[in-house]
């Protein structure tokens, strides 16, 4: 595009399409969002909301915090109201501080819901996680979209999900004529960091005796073609989003040449509570629960909309373990080049078992400060 072409798509075919916001929009699954409805002739505008300009042309762009009451205003548009908002700007950084990422996570989600409503938006769209369902023995497989959401707080990040969850619920009551509908992809791979894509960084895979890991990936690409399908009200409601299908551990470890290292139950979470508990890791012990039962989901209203993944899960496995290459993490604490080479496979059994080296290290730390 030219530095001469205006910088708001204008209406296709003499109709214009609806008008749809993105909060997140400079980066991650909220830049390819942004990306696809720029280039849809379906949509008729695009507002973009961040912290910071994004790199997609053709989006009317506005830099802001969605905490921002503010907000409301840029919702209502120029005389041409928005239809549809994602809201996609979370943080579900593993380092963030977690009651920084709580307050910045709901009230967010809050002042979007409040503005949207205010602005006479017809649909919210947000991003949760298929995690909102829990890990457990006794899921099926896969979970029907309905299914209870059974997860606790224990996990990174799950307790704002949930809470999220929590406000999509009661928005449609609060505001009525407002229609939310709560997109959970799965395993998210493309650019992500969380606890679930380091799994893949250990020397070994962590396997708790007993356990029945099943693997269910979603690309980001995927999610962004979901989360459109949402954004152009071809599907409404609760959606899970991933990969056809699921991978046992036994497929995981073939396909991914990482040997398993298999621990009893009592003293793989001990050991990651204990990791948790000094500060030497970002993951709580909760985390253990999502690499043990399944959580896999049948994404059928999806399906049903017409809406299908362009991957497979055997090829977003191989595209996190490309993306994971040259980087080492033990229990979800990355390890540099130095610590890798020194702990290798038999130093990360020792930090899960007994968390010897890594103490030490941080008792020496505090001892010279």
């Amino acid at each position: 595009m030219s530095s001469q072409e205006p910088n708001v798509r204008g209406p296709r075919n003499g109709a214009a399409g609806p008008v749809v916001a993105v909060t997140g929009a400079a980066s991650g699954v909220g830049a390819l969002l942004t990306e696809r409805l720029v280039a849809s002739p379906e949509v008729g505008r695009v507002i973009a909301l961040d912290e910071r300009r994004g790199a997609v042309d053709g989006a009317q762009w506005h830099v802001l915090d969605v905490r921002d009451p503010a907000i409301a205003d840029r919702l209502r548009g120029d005389g041409e109201p928005v239809d549809t908002v994602v809201h996609l700007a979370l943080d579900l950084d593993l380092e963030t501080d977690p009651a920084a990422r709580t307050a910045y996570n709901v009230r967010g989600t809050q002042t979007v819901l409040t503005a949207a409503a205010a602005a006479g938006v017809r649909r919210v769209v947000l991003c949760t996680s298929a995690m909102v369902y829990g890990a457990l023995p006794d899921n099926d497989v896969p979970l029907a979209e309905d299914a209870e959401l059974r997860a606790t707080a224990e996990a990174t990040g799950v307790g704002d999900l949930l809470e999220i969850e929590r406000l999509a619920r009661r928005a449609p009551r609060a505001h009525p004529g407002l229609n939310v509908t709560v997109v959970r992809p799965t395993v998210l791979v493309g650019g992500t960091d969380t606890a679930l894509t380091r799994y893949f960084e250990s020397p070994r895979l962590l396997v708790v005796a007993g356990s029945r890991p099943c693997w269910q990936f979603c690309h980001v690409e995927d999610l962004a073609g979901a989360l459109e399908y949402a954004a152009l009200e071809k599907v409404e409601g609760e959606l899970a989003v991933g990969c056809d299908g699921w991978l046992e551990q036994e497929e995981v470890e073939e396909l991914s040449g990482i040997r398993r290292m298999e621990l009893p139950s009592a003293v793989a979470l001990g050991a990651a509570s204990r990791l948790h508990r000094l500060g030497l890791t970002p993951s709580p012990a909760g985390d253990l629960a999502y690499t043990m039962h399944p959580w896999v989901v049948s994404g059928s209203r999806l399906h049903e909309a017409g809406w299908r993944p362009k991957w497979t899960n055997e090829e977003v496995l191989a595209a996190l373990l490309e993306e994971a290459a040259g980087r080492h993490a033990v229990a979800g604490r990355r390890l540099g080049r130095k610590d890798a080479t020194t702990l290798g496979a038999a130093g990360a059994t020792v930090a899960l078992v007994g968390t010897a080296a890594l103490v030490r290290r941080a008792r020496k730390a505090r001892r010279r400060v």
